[in-house]
């Protein structure tokens, strides 16, 4: 024998004592996140493998030690498989978008149209085959109605008081510029302002060069309505905020329109507040949030390194997916620029895992591979039926990111999934299994937080 059985037996019982410590912190963590599906199952696992070890080195048997090594050698194996890098495609030539996207072409611009106005009729007129689809949307109760499938007061109304806030803030997305110019090191500016974001609040913060594709061509909303979007910017400053996980997991119920709505009052806050501290410094700075954007967030935070656009034409971060909203600052304030972080595993893996597919309750998300579009290759939802669905419940869903892989908590157990899946095309496949057993192919909702599911009536 190469080994003695003592040696053997102790490094099963080693072998054990790891496995159970693993699996058991694994399960810890999956309380934590109220995932107790997946906590039943790591424990499970933890109390199997370890009993299974532990019984192998009590009996004794003729190839244990063939046992043992063959259990090293898969175990190497594996640890090259997430490792080691294998299979990554290289960035294509066309991702860069061909031209610009009209505003008033997306649903939020559409569903304010107002019957019989001269916005409504010169929009209908240059695009007939969507009036009725657009007609009936309107006819339904919309977001935060109370007459809308999912009502809840408390978190539709908290949803709305955002909303309502919003409104304030946009009156402040641009400014007068100080007269008085301050010059400093752009490096230490950069460094300045990334620092205050994420004091601010923020998540991730990177810088690009603007560039053409990330305006649209013309603005779609309110007092704005078919002006013409000037490039005057010469960068753009993007930022993350996360959307709390807790609140997300409740989608399509009330929870989610609420976290939705404060993340976006909040990154709307941090830019307004940006863009001011620029304009103070001298240098023009207009800030781009909900209701009032020049430029497509998604686009932009993606050449500021921040992540890759996925299946659900979402920004998806290296750590959280796409649960997160994005806010941009345009402006001319000398600063250094980041590399944009191509990462084909993200695509690789959104072509492979479909879990969006299947939870979207109007099947709104392209089943197929990504396609040519405004010449660039990517996936594009069905906005028409995505939007139809917020206006009969009353929430912005939320169902595709919430069971995303990669929405799950910034932690070192999903982050070390995370690296496997970066690295390696095979882990990919086994990441996608071992996410489906234990959360589930299609994880159900969770349930709404007692102190917001309370009972009411309403009194006139």
């Amino acid at each position: 024998m190469i080994f003695n059985i003592e040696f053997l037996n102790c490094v099963l019982i080693i072998i054990s004592a790891i496995i159970f410590v693993i699996f058991v912190y694994a399960a810890v963590v999956s309380i934590v996140e109220k995932e107790y599906l997946a906590s039943g199952r790591f424990f499970l696992i933890s109390f199997l493998l370890s009993l299974f070890f532990l019984l192998i080195a009590y009996f004794g048997f003729s190839q244990k030690e063939y046992f043992v090594s063959a259990f090293l050698l898969l175990l190497l194996l594996a640890l090259i498989v997430i490792f080691i890098p294998f299979g990554n495609k290289k960035q294509e030539d066309n991702e860069l978008p061909a031209g610009k996207i009209d505003e008033r072409d997306i649903m939020f611009s559409r569903i304010i149209l107002q019957e019989n106005t001269e916005n409504y009729k010169d929009y209908y007129k240059k695009r007939p085959e969507k009036k009725d689809g657009d007609d009936f949307i309107r006819s339904l109760p919309g977001l935060c109605s109370p007459k809308s499938a999912l009502f809840n007061p408390f978190s539709y109304y908290a949803a709305d008081s955002n909303f309502f806030a919003i409104e304030y803030l946009r009156n402040a997305v641009d400014g007068e510029i100080s007269k008085t110019k301050t010059v400093a090191d752009p490096a230490e500016l950069t460094t300045f302002i990334k620092n205050w974001a994420k004091k601010l609040g923020a998540l991730n913060t990177g810088i690009c060069e603007l560039k053409p594709y990330h305006l649209y061509s013309y603005r779609g909303r309110k007092d704005n309505y078919s002006e013409k979007v000037i490039h005057k910017h010469k960068l753009a400053i993007a930022f993350t905020l996360e959307m709390d996980k807790d609140y997300t997991s409740c989608s399509p119920a009330g929870p989610t329109v609420m976290e939705s709505a404060q993340q976006y009052f909040a990154s709307g806050s941090i830019a307004i507040r940006l863009a001011e501290f620029i304009r103070k410094l001298g240098y023009p700075a207009k800030a781009h949030i909900d209701g009032n954007y020049e430029v497509i967030c998604p686009l932009v935070a993606q050449d500021a390194g921040l992540g890759e656009i996925g299946r659900l034409g979402l920004l998806m971060t290296p750590n959280l997916g796409p649960r997160v909203r994005v806010a941009v600052v345009t402006t001319d304030l000398p600063l250094i620029c980041d590399k944009r972080k191509y990462n084909s595993s993200v695509v690789e893996f959104c072509k492979i895992c479909k879990k969006c597919i299947n939870i979207c309750p109007t099947n709104a998300i392209q089943k197929d591979d990504r396609k040519m579009i405004n010449g660039v290759k990517r996936w594009q939802i069905n906005q028409e039926k995505c939007f139809e669905f917020w206006c009969k419940t009353g929430t912005d869903c939320g169902r595709c990111f919430s069971v995303c892989p990669y929405s799950h908590p910034d932690n070192f157990l999903h982050n070390f999934v995370r690296i496997g899946i970066r690295n390696s095309s095979i882990f990919r496949r086994i990441a996608l299994f071992l996410d489906d057993f234990f959360y589930g192919r299609k994880p159900a909702s969770a349930k709404v937080p007692k102190w917001i599911n309370i009972k009411w009536k309403f009194v006139k």
